[in-house]
């Protein structure tokens, strides 16, 4: 990746040191510590529909949604349930408890990225909306293809702050200054209501928002974005050497650690999502901010998960 017409989409991020993570949110983003990153390049958004359909049509590749799991991989499975497909986010018609989430996520055979809603849906007018229904290895994959790799979490969050140091947004420390729409999430009471002030229900077209103070659209809100960092608490991640006081390029968990505890019996890797979704609300999962995480399993494929790449400055 050295010529300029294999940067093009891209912003060069000056690498720096800056204060990772929140105390004033989800206790997984404590504590407030100092990392530093060196240089990189970053998508300026999300891989689009249009792009993943030039890979797959120079590749053949097949996606992870689009095959059927082997029961042998999930002891316990009806064989007669594995079928390829997703899980789809469908608005409740109620209010519900949302600390179930099997109220508004639906797993739907046929669902995936070239049918995002299920087998009746396409990608009609959709060419410049977030690819979705991506797992890890599917963006690992897109991203190799492009002589790209994916982000580790502190770059992504370092790109997300955009020079802002501390701020809880992207653009600063309020939500929706003077009632303006910075990014596409929920906005009402989730699950069953979306007054869509920002006038989309689902996904929208990537820089329909400002972009940040590095030029990047979209590392808030719209879809989740896959790193490649394995999920672990910040207390626990792998540093590379550097002071006692900065953690220079940090790798985040161990895959070992990174299993859910919920489910012992399918210990399934957990890597980092970072930038909260158009699924993200004031009332449920505050996580439109650079400091937010989520773990995801590698296995996982969801209507508002997708990604972006980065390539590193060889110096």
């Amino acid at each position: 990746m050295d010529t300029k017409t294999e940067l093009v989409g891209m912003k060069r991020i000056a690498g720096g040191t800056f204060t990772m993570g929140s105390d004033r949110f989800y206790p997984e983003e404590a504590p407030l510590r100092q990392v530093s990153v060196d240089t990189f390049w970053m998508d300026e958004a999300p891989v689009t529909n249009a792009e993943f359909s030039r890979f797959v049509e120079a590749t053949g590749y097949r996606t992870f949604a689009e095959t059927a799991p082997d029961p042998a991989d999930y002891p316990g499975m009806d064989p007669a349930l594995a079928q390829a497909g997703s899980l789809v986010f469908f608005r409740t018609a109620t209010p519900v408890d949302t600390n179930d989430y099997s109220q508004w996520w639906r797993f739907v055979t046929g669902a995936d990225w070239r049918h995002p809603i299920g087998p009746g849906s396409s990608l009609e007018g959709l060419d410049d909306h977030p690819v979705v229904h991506i797992v890890h290895e599917d963006a690992m994959a897109y991203a190799q293809w492009a002589g790209k790799t994916l982000p580790t979490e502190a770059e992504y969050e370092f790109a997300a702050r955009g020079g802002l140091e501390g701020a809880d947004y992207a653009w600063g420390d309020e939500l929706a200054p003077g009632g303006a729409m910075l990014a596409n999430y929920w906005q009402g009471m989730f699950p069953f209501a979306n007054q869509m002030l920002d006038g989309w229900e689902r996904t929208s077209p990537v820089r329909t928002y400002p972009a940040n103070g590095y030029g990047l659209y979209d590392l808030i809100g719209n879809v989740w974005e896959w790193t490649d960092d394995w999920y672990g608490l910040p207390a626990d991640e792998k540093k590379a050497k550097g002071s006692c006081c900065v953690a220079d390029n940090p790798r985040g968990g161990r895959k070992g650690d990174s299993f859910d505890p919920c489910t012992p019996t399918v210990p399934i890797p957990r890597k980092v999502l970072k930038g909260g979704s158009h699924l993200c609300a004031p009332n449920y999962c505050q996580r439109y901010r650079p400091a937010a995480r989520h773990p995801q399993p590698l296995d996982t494929s969801t209507s508002h998960v997708g990604f972006r790449c980065i390539v590193r400055d060889p110096g």
